[in-house]
């Protein structure tokens, strides 16, 4: 017996591993040799293909496809409607759609992606990265960055907890949990403690 929920609407593809505890809400679909975590939640119209990873505790939000090419780590949270790509020189008349053709995207553990932003494929969402709704994200996001527009720049720095950084005049920051940042470059921040 399956020691995870899927609604009776949605199709689990023989062969998909997923993890205890997971849900599977309304009109998903999981393909076969998709690998899902422990304690995830997967929103109405989630479809994740095959040789996707999705790590423990992620949240998937209504309307996302998980497309092959996509990993995410553990605590990852997809906003409804957001977007992977998987190909970046799509045609119609001449496919691409083996698995050579598919791109890699990583989203690291405990990164964010706001409702209806698009991630080009090819990219790493480094540690905590927090990308802003409607942004489209075309190069490599670093660890805690808030980044939002199009193309999506960087607008700022968030810890794990979710508060907004504000550095002192040596390059620190203690989020409201206690725990310490230091930003060492303009593009460059590290946890501390």
């Amino acid at each position: 017996m399956a020691n995870y929920f899927v609604h009776e609407s949605s199709y689990v593809d023989e062969g998909a591993d997923i993890g205890e505890g997971t849900k599977i809400w309304h009109f998903c679909h999981i393909f076969g040799k998709a690998k899902i975590g422990r304690n995830c939640i997967f929103g109405q119209n989630v479809l994740v293909s095959n040789n996707v990873v999705v790590g423990d505790y992620c949240k998937i939000q209504n309307n996302v496809s998980l497309y092959e090419g996509v990993i995410l780590e553990d605590y990852v949270f997809c906003g409804p409607s957001m977007v992977f790509t998987n190909v970046k020189t799509p045609r119609c008349e001449y496919p691409r759609n083996t698995s050579n053709d598919y791109r890699k995207t990583l989203v690291k553990r405990g990164s964010s992606i706001g409702a209806n932003a698009t991630i080009v494929c090819g990219v790493t969402l480094h540690e905590c990265a927090f990308v802003a709704a409607g942004a489209v994200v075309t190069k490599d996001v670093p660890a805690y960055a808030m980044v939002a527009g199009v193309p999506a720049k960087i607008i700022g720095w968030m810890s794990a907890y979710g508060d907004v950084l504000q550095f002192d005049a040596d390059g620190y920051a203690v989020d409201s949990t206690g725990t310490k940042y230091q930003q060492v470059s303009e593009k460059e921040v590290i946890r501390v403690s």
